[in-house]
């Protein structure tokens, strides 16, 4: 029977955020706070609204499974469509009074017994549990350039894209080549007088038809029937599980779609030369797979034009490269990325005994099964460490952790615990096993990308689903440090291992 209701902090109202909330609440706990350090929710769907911002997972896999939503307008949904899809999820189940937005957390400290939050503006909160749900994708990473300081144009980055831009007839750079890059370049290179895209590697890309309109009678029937509806979600996840194969495993269907990848640059471009640019010197499937059903056309057209030289310098008027042209640039659109491994920083989150985050995470970030840290009690991360996956649904995994994590509430609730923390020993173990499922990894084939650390490792989910699941459905007690305070005022041993 409950004793008490736990106090939860949650920070973030992304994908992981909205899971973590709607799971608690529907659990029976709603003593909750969701601190957002954005003007509106969706997180990275929220701070990324680039010119052709597109998902390349299909709507009707990229959805909550507590929130079907079957009259996606197309196949592979807009940005903005995604970012409506979250708000009308806070707003269904009710979590607009949880909510405070433009709310930054830059403390967290852990006191012996709670959790001390400090907010941007100097409010101060506190819980009994932090849920750490800040995905991975939020901290814009933009090179260093000589010279940038000094251009005389433009300068955006994708994730803080700025509405008022006028693009047309511009002469725009773009730099990077992943998915934002080739999105970005498909989208404004019709109406520039000329685009640039600077790259320093390649990505194989995909063809895949990214504007396919998902037909209105379509929507209408699946929305007629949710078992129906069910039913194409259910399948949608099986067949992710087909691409978690060919990421796990060298498999026939690995080679295919390897062999799919090449077929797609050599059908679309006809131009040897430029074709030999676009080849990358690794594996397709290596690096973040790019889908695109446009990039090729894109980057072939007469007002438009590859340079694989290095940027030296930006100049008052452009970008110069160290063949020693110059290129005249009005605008220059950063398609770099992130800093990926900063998941909760830059605040400053301390543990047990003052523990620093930046302390326990000196050889690179590291969790138990994605969700604990060792010397953070009553902490857990949704979407945190080995939690991108590259073939697993982040909706299903940030739902599943969130159970998990609300069999902990439950327990906290019914006077069983007051503290739980992952221990080293049982977090060791799930690391050394992560290390040696990467092996035959396609991500671990020899190339470079942002799924590696500084420490290189790589910081991805190297399991199926189905392990996945195995793994966050009942709580080990024999992994955790569990203290409780006896009812008459006596201490309980922690459980150890």
């Amino acid at each position: 029977m409950p004793i008490r209701a736990p106090k939860i902090i949650i920070i973030g109202a992304g994908v992981a955020g909205i899971s973590a909330a709607v799971t608690f609440k529907k659990a029976g706990f709603d003593d909750f706070v969701i601190l957002e350090k954005g003007a509106d929710v969706g997180g990275v769907w929220f701070w990324n609204r680039y010119p052709g911002l597109t998902c390349d997972v299909p709507s009707q896999l990229y959805q909550f499974g507590f929130a079907p939503k079957p009259d996606w307008t197309r196949v592979w949904a807009t940005g903005s469509e995604i970012q409506r899809y979250h708000a009308e999820v806070v707003d269904r189940f009710g979590l607009r009074e949880h909510l405070r937005l433009d709310s930054e957390v830059t403390d967290a400290v852990f006191d012996g017994r709670s959790w001390n939050v400090t907010v941007a503006d100097g409010t101060e909160l506190t819980a009994d549990f932090v849920i750490a749900a800040t995905g991975v994708l939020h901290h814009p990473f933009t090179p260093d350039l000589p010279g940038l300081d000094s251009f005389e144009g433009s300068v955006v980055h994708t994730a803080r894209w700025d509405d008022s831009l006028v693009t047309a007839g511009k002469r725009i750079a773009v730099i990077g080549s992943g998915s934002t890059g080739v999105q970005v370049v498909s989208a404004l290179q019709p109406d520039a007088a000329k685009l640039t895209q600077f790259t320093r590697t390649p990505q194989w890309v995909l063809w895949a038809p990214m504007g396919l309109a998902q037909s209105s009678l379509v929507a209408k029937v699946l929305a007629s029937s949710s078992a129906l509806h069910d039913r194409v979600y259910s399948v949608s996840l099986w067949a992710s599980g087909i691409l978690a194969d060919v990421a796990l495993r060298p498999t026939w269907r690995r080679r295919t779609l390897q062999r799919f990848a090449r077929l797609s640059l050599r059908a679309q471009v006809r131009d040897k030369n430029l074709r030999q640019a676009l080849t990358p010197d690794y594996q397709p499937l290596c690096k973040r797979q790019v889908i695109s059903g446009t990039y090729y056309q894109a980057i072939q057209a007469d007002n438009a034009e590859l340079v694989t030289d290095e940027i030296t310098d930006i100049t008052p008027t452009g970008i110069r490269t160290a063949d020693g042209r110059e290129h005249d640039i009005d605008l220059i659109v950063f398609a770099t990325g992130f800093h990926p491994h900063n998941y909760m920083r830059p605040m400053n989150l301390r543990g047990r005994d003052g523990l620093h985050i930046d302390e326990a995470w000196a050889k690179g970030p590291r969790a138990y099964r994605m969700t604990a840290i060792p010397g953070f009690p009553n902490l857990f991360t949704v979407l945190g460490p080995n939690s991108p996956t590259g073939s697993i649904s982040l909706q299903y995994s940030a739902e599943l952790t969130a159970r998990y994590i609300t069999r902990w509430l439950h327990r906290f609730a019914t006077g069983e615990l007051d503290t739980v923390e992952v221990t080293e020993a049982a977090t060791s173990r799930f690391n050394d096993a992560v290390a040696q499922a990467m092996g035959p990894t396609v991500w671990n084939t020899g190339c470079n990308s942002w799924y590696f650390t500084d420490q290189n490792t790589i910081d991805l989910w190297p399991f199926d689903r189905k392990t996945m699941t195995t793994m966050l459905t009942e709580p080990d007690d024999r992994d955790f440090l569990i203290n409780a305070t006896a009812h008459s005022g006596a201490a309980v041993e922690p459980t150890t291992v």
